[in-house]
Formats: C-alpha cells, structure tokens, sequence
C-alpha cells in the first residue's frame, strides 16, 4: 500500500497504474515507524512482552514491554489489533473501492455510460468491506449499534459519552455518536459516488471519513492522559494511553513533527512523566491542518458534577472560575456596582468602565 508496483499500482495489492498508490494515511504511518507492519509489530511486541524493534530507530513509538505486567500488555493487545490494525485495513479498503471504480468505469458515465453502474459493483463491495472492518459483526443492525461491539465504531460511541459529542448536534452525552452519524453519511454518498462511477470525486468524501475517523482516537489519548496524570492511572491506564497516542500521532506528525513528538513523549510505556496539559495543547495546535474542530472533540465530562473535568474543557471555551461568587444572603442586598466574577465574554475594559459608572450614578 505504500510502492509502487510493476505495473504502476500498489506492490502487495492489485498493482494497476490506476490506483491511488501510495495512500496518504498509510503513507504518514509507514513514514513515522518505518515498517509496512507496524501495527503488527507492536501487537507481537506486546504479546511476546519484547520491544517493536520499529525500523525508524528514531522514532519516539519505540516501545518495550520486556517485563511489564500482563495488565499493560493486554491493553495493548485488544486495542492494538482494535485500532491501529483493523482501522487502517478499513481505510485500505475504501481506498481499494476508489481504485476498483477507477478500474471498472474509467472515464465515469461518459466513458461507459449504462454499462457503468454493474461494472461499479465490485467498488462498492470494496467500500462494504470498508465499513465491516469499521464496525465489526457485533454492533447488530439496531441504530447506535451495540454495547457488545468492539471496533472502531464502538470506540466513538464510548468516548462521545465521555467527551459530550453525541447527538444530532454532537453536545450530548447520549445518542449516537456524531462522528459515526457524520460519518455513515459520507459512506452512503460515497456508494451512490462509485454507483455512478464519480471515481475522483469520491476521493474527498474519503479525506473527511478519515479526519472523523481520527476523533475517537484523539479523545482516546486525552481521557487516559488525564487520567494518568490527574487521577493516579496505573498501568493499565499508563497503556490504553500508550496505544491510542500509538494510534493517531503518526497523523499528527503529518502536521508537526515536534507537537507528534510531545504527545508520544508523554504517553508512551516507559514515558517518565505524563502532562495532560502539554498533550492536549500540542493536539490542539494541530486541529486544523487535520480538519477537525474543538467541537468535533469535545471536552472530558464530569458526569457526576454536570461539568468539564478542571483543564479539560472544549478547546476555545475558557476554563470555568475555580469557585462560584458567593450568593447574597436573604438580608443583604448584593452590590449591584460590584463587578461580577467570572463573566469571561465582556471584556476588562468594559467591566471596568461599566463599574466607575455604576459608581457615578450613585
């Protein structure tokens, strides 16, 4: 998925000089660990508790896990093979629906014209395939899928719930996920794109499956981030870290190396400290270059308090005050003059001139 072959195509895969080899998302991973197999590898590493020997010596992924605790291992197991292999499979098979297009109806309608649609069957098998790796044979077909389920598509309903992002609107923390809402409305315009053998314009609705498909992942890191670092998280948390920064950093690096290289500083196995602060700030930087926004990620919700999480609110909302202003008593009026505390839309400026005012008028 990364040479080229003989032919012009993808070495490994069909190998036709109509495809869109090498592929942009594998092609940032196989950049950032060296090695065709990387998730592969860290998975092996894991479960043969050595280290991923990643080809790109210098790459701060590089992990060992020579006598580290089954609790850590496993971890990296399940979502090594969860999110990192079975999801970039799902990418490799959109792409392959993009490439049979291309090959069952070059030129589109005009250049096979009513012929095009059953040749453009195998391109949309491909993209079916796609979005079975995605979701997995567990999720059923009732909407929002299923608490059993265990692949991607689970993944972004659990971290909608942890990150408020489900809903129509994506500010909730119930209902469907808005990443897998978004997202399945882009597969169905992809199919009727390869139906109707629109070959390159499907190309694009791809590139915003896979910035959607990211999120979960992105919110993955900040939630054990936070939690190694705020709550006292042990091993098993230090490596459900470890594998979603594993997961998306090669993504970010594509933006900037030097904020990709934070995020694995601080989250790798071995890393010797752990600050969610600089995490998210360095994830942060790179919304834009990776067409996401502060809304699509949310904040990490304090269900039990009906708030943010101290620090982990949506990038753009400012933090809260650390204490309400306290509320006047039944037999003292509150100063009306006093500025109140907290109001963080007005600025300073104003506030003050509103306050010399009041003042004035008295």
């Amino acid at each position: 998925m990364y040479t080229t072959g003989s032919t012009g195509g993808c070495a490994g895969a069909s190998d036709r000089a109509t495809d869109g080899c090498p592929y942009v998302d594998f092609s940032q991973y196989y950049k950032y660990y060296g090695d065709f197999d990387y998730a592969n590898k860290l998975v092996l590493a894991a479960i043969n508790a050595g280290s991923t020997s990643f080809t790109n010596i210098n790459s701060p992924g590089q992990m060992d896990f020579t006598g580290k605790p089954d609790s850590m291992r496993k971890e990296i197991i399940k979502k090594g093979t969860a999110y990192m292999n079975a999801y970039m499979y799902a990418i490799r098979e959109f792409e392959d629906g993009i490439d049979d297009c291309k090959a069952g109806c070059p030129g589109g309608q005009n250049g096979e014209g009513v012929d095009c649609n059953t040749k453009s069957l195998s391109a949309v098998h491909a993209w079916d395939e796609g979005v079975a790796f995605y979701t997995g044979s567990l999720e059923g077909t009732s909407l929002g899928g299923s608490s059993a389920g265990k692949l991607s598509y689970r993944l972004a309903e659990k971290r909608c719930a942890n990150f408020k992002t489900c809903g129509a609107n994506g500010d909730s923390v119930s209902g469907v996920s808005l990443v897998n809402t978004k997202l399945f409305q882009h597969l169905d315009i992809g199919k009727n794109n390869l139906l109707a053998g629109k070959c390159e314009e499907t190309r694009p609705v791809l590139r915003q499956m896979v910035a959607l498909m990211s999120i979960p992942l992105i919110q993955g890191t900040l939630r054990y981030a936070y939690k190694v670092d705020k709550l006292s998280g042990g091993d098993k948390e230090k490596a459900e870290g470890a594998v979603f920064a594993a997961a998306i950093v090669p993504r970010v690096s594509a933006c900037s190396s030097s904020d990709a290289d934070t995020i694995m500083n601080h989250m790798r196995i071995g890393a010797s400290d752990t600050s969610f602060a600089a995490v998210k700030t360095a994830f942060e930087r790179n919304y834009v270059c990776m067409n996401i926004t502060c809304a699509h990620v949310g904040g990490l919700w304090y269900g039990a308090q009906d708030k943010y999480y101290d620090s982990a609110q949506p990038c753009g909302l400012p933090s809260p005050t650390s204490s309400p202003s306290p509320s006047p008593s039944s037999s003292q009026e509150q100063d009306k003059c006093a500025p109140t505390m907290g109001v963080i839309s007005v600025s300073n400026l104003i506030i003050l001139l509103t306050t010399i005012l009041c003042f004035i008028g008295q």
